[in-house]
């Protein structure tokens, strides 16, 4: 059996840090958490688990910070999570069986990450990340925001999946570590560019972003993901900004980074739905059913639009169209992969008034 040190970087997370080792503390064999400056409950929470506790001081470095956490661990293998990731019982299961009977030739093992999931336990994002890792391998995190690891060696991938459960609203911090970069005269690489122009969108700051997502989209060489959501966040910017055709020929290009994905087809039947163009819109939520959903991969998959949104939004168009058949053909087919659909409920509510009004004129 291998040996597993947790590490975490923490700050100001009285509201959910208990509930995420709540969920590992019987599975690891050493919990190490730096804190980079709470002043909050925090270290009273730590306090009441076998954590050894650290102080950091922060240098807006987010990898320096997981390098430190990553240094005071002695255990085979470090796990890395954050205070609002949890584990669920199914993987709390298959994690206990990995720790158990994992062969220590192994260096780096990947796990799905699983984001915005539903009551029903239904992730809307999931992608693969490098959670465990072999202490003397001495692996290290780069990048001072959104951070990673280049994974190297005996590389596995399992079905073990770690569930975001976000709390706290989105604040200022990356923008302000990235402006202090291009400040200090840092220049941003191809893959910082590229979270720059999020940043910056999610701020509304949209004629900046739109210069940092031309950068990055005019550069090969990163994630096939990364291009897809700079193409989407783009063309969404220019809908705001009222351009459509700059919008659906900024979805297009996504097409020179990699195969036909159902994120870009979805996001081009929305388009064309917004401009009444129904048929053609229908057309590419036709594609988006068609494509097989990726697996095991680093980049992320909107599991929603290889599923429920094109059947839900055909639907929609054919009813537009006076389709009713049609319409509710699509309708159910959203339903078996969301039967507790308010939207698909509803409609089927209204499409069946619209039947029996039918029948009984």
């Amino acid at each position: 059996m291998i040996t597993i040190s947790l590490c975490m970087i923490v700050r100001d997370e009285e509201e959910t840090i208990a509930r995420c080792l709540d969920t590992i503390k019987d599975i690891v064999d050493e919990i190490i958490v730096v804190d980079t400056g709470s002043v909050d409950k925090t270290k009273h929470i730590l306090s009441e688990y076998p954590a050894y506790i650290y102080n950091f001081k922060w240098i807006d470095d987010f990898a320096a910070a997981r390098n430190y956490s990553f240094s005071k661990a002695t255990q085979e293998y470090i796990l890395w999570l954050d205070a609002d990731d949890v584990f669920l019982e199914e993987d709390r299961k298959k994690l206990k069986y990995l720790k158990e009977h994992m062969e220590p030739s192994v260096d780096v093992v990947m796990m799905k990450y699983n984001l915005g999931v539903d009551d029903k336990e239904r992730a809307a994002c999931t992608y693969y990340r490098e959670r465990l890792l072999k202490r003397i391998k001495n692996f290290k995190w780069n990048d001072p925001v959104h951070e990673y690891i280049e994974p190297t060696g005996n590389i596995v991938t399992v079905d073990i999946g770690i569930t975001h459960r976000k709390l706290k609203q989105r604040s200022s911090r990356n923008l302000n570590i990235f402006e202090n970069m291009i400040q200090n005269s840092k220049e941003l690489s191809h893959r910082n560019c590229f979270y720059y122009a999020r940043e910056l969108n999610a701020n509304r700051r949209y004629d900046e972003a739109m210069v940092y997502f031309e950068k990055f989209l005019s550069q090969e060489g990163g994630f096939f993901s990364n291009y897809i959501d700079a193409c989407i966040d783009f063309s969404r910017i220019y809908t705001i900004k009222g351009d459509r055709k700059s919008a659906i020929k900024t979805l297009l290009r996504c097409f020179e980074f990699g195969v036909l994905r159902a994120e870009i087809c979805c996001e081009l039947g929305i388009q064309y739905e917004e401009m009444k163009d129904y048929e053609r819109a229908i057309s590419w939520y036709d594609i988006a059913t068609k494509l097989t959903k990726p697996e095991n991969t680093m980049g992320a998959v909107m599991h929603d639009f290889y599923e429920y949104i094109p059947y839900a939004s055909m639907g929609i168009c054919y009813f537009k169209l006076k389709n009713i058949q049609q319409a509710i053909k699509y309708n159910e087919k959203a339903a078996e992969f969301k039967p507790d659909s308010f939207v698909v409920n509803n409609n089927r509510k209204y499409f069946d008034s619209l039947l029996t009004t039918s029948f009984l004129i």
